[in-house]
This record gives structure tokens, sequence and C-alpha cells, in this order.
């Protein structure tokens, strides 16, 4: 049954989904709830604002009854990750697709409608293991008592009759101040945005969720200095506290205030040293030069990576701050770290390159290159730049949430340990795994033994190719292209070209789509395959 989200569902704006305190006395190992904007059914432009409303609303109340519901930054940035379109007509398939990629074991949609007797909204939870609705519950009200309404859905759909204590019930702003929160969290444009916002604080000036929605529409804006004084009302025993202090941390770093950031940063991470934090402090340092007293880049980057050693972006810092250090054996190892858990991140290549031709290896410096070039094209133009300004300065990755989506790769301690030798029967081992659920259509499990395989093999190409195949069924298209593009140069083959054509066409891309079923054409004469697609391609 398709289902209408939100126009602005995917906008980058903050709007977060459940308090802190809440996110924190929930369970790591707890079962996490996605909530999905509810759709408007009659399109009633009077109510737009409802669907998104109804998704903070619920999310906020499942987690104050203790349910671990996912913040609306995960859930804006799974759309993004599955290139959703913001006013996209979802499938339950798609829905599942972002409920998965999001770590999610239940998803909650909804519809909500306006009657003559009021406000009609009907929520259903779906548990994603076994694909079965396993509440459905409606609730009907004027919408002046709109967080009523959503405190009997979530208590029903949380079988928690008992309701909402004091200590957990989420923040209650004013109807109106709540109204142009949400219209102005939804708003395509910036200064729309700020007009709404700052309406929501003239009316609740307490309203520190909304301040940090004005944060990032003043960043949006590049207006990092109005970005920061929407911080400053935010104060140290707000719920809000913490993030207020981390986005405090990214305006200072854009402004080049370092030593501030540093200052900002530093607290964050005694009281708690998450990964994100940890990252950004060393991205400060390697922008102020760090030392050993306050710490060297090298030094927060590494703690970053044992913290969450599934994040790619933790060891291509690490790479970058040794190789800025001209530490060159130790960027290749961390560099390489980054290419095992990401290869089709160009950057780390190129810089690997770099690394690799400064170390005298040449050969394997310019295959790295070659890999990036074929990545984008950028690389290209970075190559015919003087020797010394080929890897520019700036590239380290700069956290800008503390909220991430979680790894979708699971990397045992034994995959991590294993010699040379084994890491190739356990690579095989995988693969044949991969290819067997591809063929059962369990693409999502396919993945996940891909990614062990691409961990263990990082220039597979044959794991590469069939990546691309899952990334095509899963709608990843522009994740399928960069898989096939690693496929072609690991091995090139008319299998490789085929696939990578049909992903240009799901792209929109018919002029690549042409030249790669011309070359699969002219590598293998006899493929049905690429004789079809130059057939379908000729320009009328």
């Amino acid at each position: 049954m398709p289902r209408v989200i939100a126009p602005a569902c995917a906008a980058l704006v903050v709007a977060v989904s459940v308090t802190p305190a809440a996110a924190q006395s929930a369970s790591a190992s707890q079962d996490r709830v996605l909530v999905m904007p509810f759709e408007n059914v009659k399109r009633d432009g009077t109510i737009f604002w409802l669907g998104e409303a109804s998704a903070v609303l619920l999310a906020d109340n499942l987690g104050g009854l203790g349910l671990n519901a996912i913040a609306r930054p995960e859930r804006r940035l799974a759309f993004e990750r599955l290139q959703v379109p913001p006013s996209a007509v979802l499938s339950d398939a798609t829905v599942i697709r972002i409920g998965q990629l999001v770590g999610a074991a239940q998803v909650i949609v909804g519809s909500l409608q306006l009657e003559a007797d009021g406000l009609v909204v009907r929520a259903r939870r779906l548990a994603l293991d076994v694909g079965r609705i396993e509440a459905d519950v409606t609730e009907r009200g004027p919408v002046a008592d709109l967080f009523a309404i959503f405190d009997r859905i979530a208590e029903r759909l949380a079988m928690r009759p008992q309701g909402l204590s004091g200590a957990s019930r989420p923040e209650r702003p004013p109807m109106t101040a709540f109204e142009n929160f949400i219209k102005g969290i939804l708003a395509e444009m910036p200064a729309t945005a700020a007009t709404y916002l700052n309406a929501a604080l003239a009316g609740f000036p307490g309203y520190d969720r909304a301040r940090l929605a004005l944060w990032e529409t003043y960043s949006e804006q590049g207006d990092h200095q109005r970005a920061l004084a929407a911080l400053d009302p935010i104060g140290a025993a707000s719920p809000w506290a913490r993030r207020a202090r981390f986005y405090r941390g990214l305006s200072e770093l854009t402004l080049k205030q370092f030593d501030d950031a540093f200052a900002t940063y530093k607290p964050l991470a005694e009281q708690d040293a998450t990964p994100t934090v940890l990252n950004n402090l060393g991205v400060v340092q390697l922008r102020r030069g760090g030392n050993l007293n306050s710490g060297l880049p090298s030094f927060y980057f590494d703690r970053a990576a044992q913290a969450d050693p599934g994040d790619p972006d933790y060891f291509f810092n690490l790479g970058y701050a040794y190789w800025q250090g001209r530490d060159y054996p130790s960027a290749v190892h961390w560099l390489r770290e980054a290419v095992r858990r990401s290869p089709a991140d160009g950057d780390a290549h190129w810089v690997l390159g770099a690394v690799l031709a400064a170390s005298g290896n040449p050969a394997e410096a310019a295959r790295e290159k070659e890999l990036a070039t074929r990545l984008s094209s950028t690389y290209q133009e970075w190559q015919e730049r003087p020797v010394g300004e080929q890897v520019p300065r700036g590239l380290e990755r700069v956290k800008t949430d503390e909220i991430e989506l979680p790894h979708a790769r699971r990397l045992e301690t034994k995959i991590v340990e294993t010699t040379q030798r084994d890491q190739q029967e356990l690579a095989a081992f995988y693969l044949e795994r991969a290819r067997r659920l591809f063929q059962q259509e369990d693409y999502r499990e396919a993945s996940v033994e891909l990614d062990r395989v691409l961990f263990l093999s990082p220039y597979l190409a044959s794991a590469h190719l069939l990546l691309g195949r899952v990334h095509l069924k899963n709608g990843r298209v522009r994740d399928a292209i960069d898989a096939l593009k690693i496929a072609l140069w690991s091995s090139e083959t008319a299998e490789a070209h085929v696939v990578l054509a049909d992903a240009y066409i799901q792209a929109d891309e018919p002029d690549e789509a042409r030249k790669e079923a011309a070359r699969a054409l002219a590598l293998d004469p006899t493929s049905a395959d690429a004789k079809r697609l130059v057939d379908m391609l000729k320009s009328p």
C-alpha cells in the first residue's frame, strides 16, 4: 500500500525525534523503532504539517515510554542514502528498506485526515523480522488535542497503559509554537524556515529544540555568527545542552575559531568520549596544529577508530593526518584500512596513491590513482596540479552530528585476525554465500556477506560485480555504479559493462549507457544482453 511522505522529510534541518534523556535511558540492545511521517490521506493543505508532526510527536512519546525510538536525523540520512526523493510515494518494500538501514526492528506507519468530528489518526506497528502488522490503532479528536491524541496512540502501540510519567513526558510547547516549529523544519527555503522558527521562539522562548533547528537553518545559509547566537540561550541544564555544544563546535570550526572549538569539544569528550566528538577534536588539532600536550590529531582519530571500527571516515582521517605529518608507513596502513571499509572511497584511493608514490612504490601508486579517476573526474584535475599540490588540504572529514546511521558491516574478530591465506579462503566462502542469498532474493543479507568479502579482499572484481547487482535491486543506483566501476578496474568483462549500462539507464544517463553497451559488445560480440542494450539505446 503506497503512501505519500511529507515533502521535506529529507530536508537538511534539525528535529530530533526523541529527547536526549529518553535516548540515554533506552538500552543499547533494545529493539529500535522507526516512526515514518504519516500520510495525509486527502492531501488537505491545511494540515500538511501534521504528517511530520505525527512522526515527531509519536517518536517523542515512545521514547518517554522507554522504547528506543529513532531520531529524525537518522531517518533523514536513510532517505538520502537510499536516494529517495523528498516527496516520494513509497511502497511498503521501500519503507522496510529504510527501517533496515537504520537498524529498526519495528516500523510505525500511519495516516491522518480531517473529518466533520475532528482529526482521525490511524497508526500501525510493523515487525520487520516477520513482516507482520502487530498493532493497528485509531484515535480521533480535535486538532487542538493533538498532544493528547498521540499520547493515547503511543500508549496503545507500546502496550503501556500506565501512560507517560512526569519525568519522561516530552517537551510540550504551546500548539501554535509547535506548529511553527514543524513548518520551519519542513520549509524548503532557509529564509522561510527562519521566519517560522523565530515565530515559534517568540511564542515559547524556552523552546530549545527550535533553537537547534534555527542553528541549522542559519548554518545552511552560511551565516555562522547568527547560528552561534541562536545557541547562546540554551543553558547547561537543558536536555539539549550537549547537542547545542556539539553544534557550537561545528560553527567555531567553520569560523576558524580553533581554540574555541577545542575548548567546546574537550569537555564533551571528557564527559562522554563518543567517536564523533573525538573525531572532531582531531580535526581541530589538524587545523590548528596539535602537540603532545593538547593531543596530536592522530591521537584523537585513533581513539575514534577504536571506539567505532566500522566507520571508514576515522581511518581515512588517521591516514590523512599521518600523510600530512610525513609518516608514510603509518599513512599507508590506515588508508588501506579505510579502503577495506569503503572500497569506493575515491579520496582514500587518491591519497593512498600519493603516499605510495612518496614511499617509492610508483606502480601501485599509479593503480590507486587510476581507480580514483574512474570513480570521479575530480582526481584527473588534481593530477594536473604540481606534484606538491595534488593532495589538497582540508580533506579531513568532520562529523556534523553525533547521531549517525548504524554501520551495515558486521566484522567479526576472526576476520580481522586471519592470515592472508585464511583471508582468501574466507573471502571465497562469504562470496559463495552472497551468491546463494542473491539467488534467493535476500539482498540485505547478501550485502552483509559482500561487506565481509570486500573487507578481506577490497579489489575482488566478482564481489564488486555482485554488489553492484545487489545495489540495483535495492534501488541504490549511484552506489551500484561505483561498485561496477571498481569491478571493471579490477577485471574488465563484458558482463560488468552490461550491468553498468543497465545502471546508467536507471540513472537516466543514456549516453554513458551507450558507451558501456558498446564496450560490452566489443569484448563479447556473442553477448545477447549487450546486443539487446545496443539496439535499445540506438539514437532515434
